[in-house]
């Protein structure tokens, strides 16, 4: 085994040079023969601890966010972060009395004394935060910032990935295995577009699908981590190649979570035309309608594709008028969807139900969370999260899209805008379930007790 020169580590590393214990774990861990996991061999004649930019043989044109934050990082921290919105969901909606495990069909507890349900996720999320903690620490002091280091370990993030994976499939004693269960069984179904009989928990399948298309592009990023890792000379840590794969697999990936809606209105629309007709349900057309809105998703992809590959300026001049159209169309589409039909907000209503003495002026009768401003205010971060596409109408800001650390940021804010989606969404759903009688198509069954309900 090679070891880092001494000097080095004691003025850049702070070891002081006096502890053998130090040098020898810093050796395991940091030196060229450990780069060798997934059959990735890496060598360097000897490791230096100052950068080589400008260097055409080791530097991989990192731009700085990569050189700290590299791809894999970016997609384990926004699966961590999903599982610490959840607990917030869980926990919020518990404080104003909306009880979301009944609403997806989750056993309820057996007693006060287990801990509740935003309590199990809050532990996952804790195990996941310390797992990632870990990894990407052990990283910075590996890699030091330096271009060539910083790929050479390209291996490390890909072991946390796959740490990451074990624990929601491995079974760990210290961590509730019922919510995971449940979840990898909700996944699987929904993960085909299918759907559960709303007395088995069509809900959740619903919301979990809907999360799904806002990790659109981090299902991406995954995919993009792969392939650069399992390609020739190739790591999951340098400069992302977003073109890897081709031009198709890349947005087909993307595109699946939509597809995945899509399928599954179309199922419902199918399950109402087969059942007795009720005024209440109607002959289906909402769920076509809805199915509409998830389609106008593939033009999007599908023309943004394209102008990527495209060579010629007029073909790509007129590609760029088309995405635009497709984006106006899905953004504007979805947004009237949120407040109109997911949030049942009377704001796109005739004017006699807007400006109703009933409520305040857009909303609706009910309010859970009281305070009309709030909605206001989630109404227009809504609108404005679903148009962060305009940022490429800007020269400056286009710019800023197009580096990493804008993509990244433009992906998390669509995280947190789907966050903010769910609270209002089980809202609704809880208000249709709890007002004047039963919701559309869904029977309130109430607590029962399964054989999850003491361990998550």
């Amino acid at each position: 085994m090679i070891l880092p020169q001494t000097n080095n580590l004691k003025s850049n590393v702070g070891m002081g040079g006096h502890s053998f214990a130090a040098v020898t774990w810093y050796s395991f861990f940091c030196t060229p023969d450990r780069i060798s996991l997934f059959n990735k061999p890496v060598t360097f004649a000897r490791w230096r601890l100052a950068p080589m930019d400008g260097d055409p043989a080791v530097d991989p044109g990192l731009d700085s966010f990569s050189l700290v934050f590299p791809l894999p990082y970016r997609v384990g921290f926004i699966a961590t972060l999903a599982v610490w919105g959840w607990g917030l969901n869980l926990h919020c909606l518990y404080l104003f009395n909306v009880d979301v495990p009944q609403l997806i069909r989750y056993p309820g507890r057996a007693s006060p004394q287990h801990i509740p349900h935003h309590g199990s996720t809050y532990r996952l999320a804790i195990a996941l935060s310390a797992l990632f903690a870990l990894s990407v620490s052990l990283f910075w002091v590996c890699t030091w910032g330096i271009p060539e280091r910083v790929v050479a370990f390209g291996w490390m993030p890909l072991t946390y990935l796959t740490a990451l994976i074990a624990t929601f499939v491995v079974p760990l004693r210290n961590l509730p295995s019922g919510g995971r269960r449940r979840f990898l069984a909700t996944l699987r179904r929904v993960s085909v577009g299918g759907l559960a009989e709303p007395q088995d928990g069509k809900f959740g399948d619903i919301l979990l699908a809907d999360v799904l298309t806002s990790y659109a592009k981090v299902f991406g990023d995954l995919f993009i981590t792969l392939c650069m890792f399992f390609s020739a000379e190739g790591s999951s840590t340098q400069r992302p190649d977003r073109n890897c794969g081709g031009t198709v697999l890349v947005p087909f990936i993307m595109g699946v979570p939509s597809l995945i809606r899509f399928r599954q209105c179309l199922i419902e629309y199918f399950r109402v035309r087969r059942a007795p007709y009720k005024e209440s349900t109607g002959w289906g057309g909402q769920h076509l309608a809805n199915a509409l809105k998830y389609s106008t998703a593939f033009p999007v992809l599908i023309t943004s594709a394209w102008q990527r590959s495209a060579e010629d300026p007029d073909s790509k001049a007129a590609l760029h008028k088309a995405w635009l159209v497709a984006v106006l169309i899905n953004s504007l589409y979805s947004f009237y969807w949120d407040v109109a039909k997911d949030w049942d907000m009377t704001l796109f209503s005739p004017k006699q139900d807007r400006e109703s003495p009933t409520h305040p002026f857009g909303l609706r009768d009910r309010l859970v969370f009281r305070y009309p401003n709030l909605y206001y205010l989630v109404i227009g971060m809504d609108l404005m999260l679903r148009c962060t596409w305009s940022m490429k109408l800007n020269g400056r800001l286009d710019r800023f899209s197009d580096l990493e650390g804008g993509i990244f940021l433009i992906e998390f804010l669509e995280v947190f805008r789907r966050w903010v989606w769910i609270f209002f969404r089980v809202e609704t759903e809880w208000l249709r379930n709890n007002s004047s009688g039963l919701g559309v198509d869904d029977i309130l069954l109430g607590d029962y007790q399964g054989k999850d309900n003491e361990d998550d």
